[in-house]
C-alpha cells in the first residue's frame, strides 16, 4: 500500500501531538517496510525529525511559492490532488484534520481524535481557536472513512459532541517514545539524579504546570498529609503555576522541587529513580506519562474516572484526585509498603506490553487495510 500521513507536527512539535506523530511513522516503517510512505509537511525541521533516517518514505512539502507562504491552506485544500499522483491508497491525518474533499480523488482516510478538552474546558482556550478546532474536527469526523479514538473517552466524547455513529470509530491507544522502554544503566541514572540534586526517595509528577492538570492537589496534599517526602516536579510553566509557586512560599515548604533544563534523554532516569508516580489530572485524553512510569517500574496513582485506568491498568491507584486528602493516603500507603509498590510494579510491567509498538502498528496497518 501507498501510505500518506499528515506529518507536520511530527517535523515540528517536539512533544505530544509531535511524538505520537513520530511513533506511527516510525512504527510503520519499522514494522511493516512492506508499504511505501509519504510525509506531507509544511516544512522540514531535521533536529526534530530526520527524513534521511528514512528508508520507505518520501518527504513531500509545499513546491509553489504561495503554497509555501500559505501552508494550512495547502495542508487543508491542496493536499488533496497531490495525494492523487502519488497513487496513495489511504491518507491518516494523525493530529485530527483531514484534507478538504480527499474522497473526491478516490483516496481512503483515517483521522486520529487525541481529546476535545476544548469543548470540556472552553475557558481554557481562546474563542477563535476553539471554533477553528471545533470546526477542523467536526469535519474530520463527519467526512473521514474511519476514525480513531486514542482512548474509550474520546470515543465517547466524538459521538456526544459530533453526533458521529459509535460503529465508525476504532479505539487504538498510545503508546510512549522508546527511549522509556529500556532500562537506564544504573551508573547514568545516578550521573542524572546528581546533577538535578535528587534524594534517594521522591514522589514524581510530569506534565503541564495547568489548573486542569491539578498539580496544586498533590501540592497540598504533601503539605496538609505532613508527608516526609520530596515532590519532583517537571513541566511547562503556565499562568496556574504562580497560585501552586504562592502557597508553597505561604506555607514555607521546602521539598517541592521543580526542575528546569531536564532533557528528554534524562527523563527515564528520572522516572526509573522515582519512589512513587503521581498524575491527578482531572481530564484527559489519555494520558502518556502514566504509560511512561509503568514502563519505567514505578507504581501510579491517578485520578478515579475517565480513561485514566485505560492507562494505568488494574495495577495502578485511583482515587479522588480533587481531594488532598485522598492523594496524601494513597501516597503515605505506598511510601511505607514495600510489597505493595512490588506488587504494583509488575502489575504494570505487564499490562504495559499492549502499548509496545509493534502490537500498535500491526493494529493500524490491519486498519489500512480494512480500507
Amino acid at each position: 500500500m501507498n501510505i500518506a500521513f499528515d506529518a507536520k507536527r511530527a517535523f515540528l512539535n517536539r512533544s505530544g501531538l509531535g511524538n505520537y506523530s513520530r511513533l506511527v511513522i516510525q512504527s510503520m516503517m519499522k514494522y511493516h517496510g512492506e508499504n511505501n510512505y509519504f510525509l506531507f509537511t509544511p516544512s522540514v525541521h531535521p533536529k526534530i525529525f530526520n527524513p534521511t533516517d528514512f528508508v520507505y518514505a518520501e518527504v513531500r512539502t509545499p513546491y509553489k511559492l504561495h503554497q509555501r507562504y500559505f501552508n494550512a491552506a495547502w495542508r487543508s485544500f491542496g493536499i488533496a490532488g497531490e495525494l492523487g499522483k502519488d497513487k496513495i491508497s489511504v491518507y491518516h491525518g494523525l493530529s485530527g484534520e483531514i484534507p478538504h474533499k480527499i474522497h473526491n480523488y478516490g483516496i481512503k482516510s483515517v483521522v486520529t481524535i487525541h481529546d476535545l478538552i476544548f469543548l470540556h474546558y472552553p475557558d481554557l482556550y481562546k474563542r477563535i481557536d476553539r471554533k477553528i478546532y471545533e470546526k477542523k474536527f467536526r469535519y474530520a469526523c463527519t467526512n473521514t472513512d474511519r476514525i480513531i479514538a486514542i482512548s474509550e473517552q474520546t470515543k465517547t466524547d466524538i459521538v456526544n459532541f459530533f453526533g458521529i455513529d459509535k460503529q465508525n470509530i476504532t479505539i487504538l491507544y498510545q503508546g510512549c517514545q522508546e527511549i522509556f522502554q529500556h532500562e537506564v544503566p544504573l551508573g547514568q541514572k545516578q550521573s542524572v539524579k546528581s546533577k538535578y540534586g535528587l534524594p534517594d526517595n521522591y514522589v514524581l509528577y510530569v506534565g503541564t504546570v495547568e489548573k486542569r492538570k491539578n498539580l496544586m492537589s498533590v501540592v497540598k496534599a504533601i503539605h496538609e498529609g505532613k508527608i516526609d517526602t520530596t515532590l519532583v516536579v517537571i513541566g511547562r510553566q503556565t499562568k496556574y503555576s504562580a497560585l501552586v509557586s504562592e502557597y508553597i512560599v505561604k506555607h514555607k515548604l521546602k521539598n517541592i522541587r521543580f526542575l528546569e533544563g531536564v532533557s528528554n534523554s534524562e527523563l527515564p532516569s528520572i522516572y526509573q529513580a522515582a519512589t512513587v508516580f503521581v498524575y491527578p489530572s482531572l481530564f484527559e485524553g489519555f494520558g502518556i506519562p502514566i504509560i511512561e512510569a509503568l514502563y519505567s517500574g514505578v507504581p501510579v496513582v491517578t485520578s478515579k474516572g475517565g480513561c485514566f485506568a485505560e492507562a494505568g491498568g488494574p495495577g495502578s491507584c485511583y482515587v479522588d484526585t480533587s481531594s488532598p486528602e485522598a492523594i496524601a493516603d494513597a501516597i503515605k500507603q505506598l511510601l511505607s509498603d514495600e510489597e505493595l509498590r512490588r506488587k504494583m510494579i509488575d502489575a504494570g510491567l505487564k499490562y504495559v506490553h499492549k502499548f509496545d509498538h509493534e502490537t500498535l502498528a500491526g493494529q493500524l496497518n490491519s486498519i489500512y487495510q480494512s480500507l
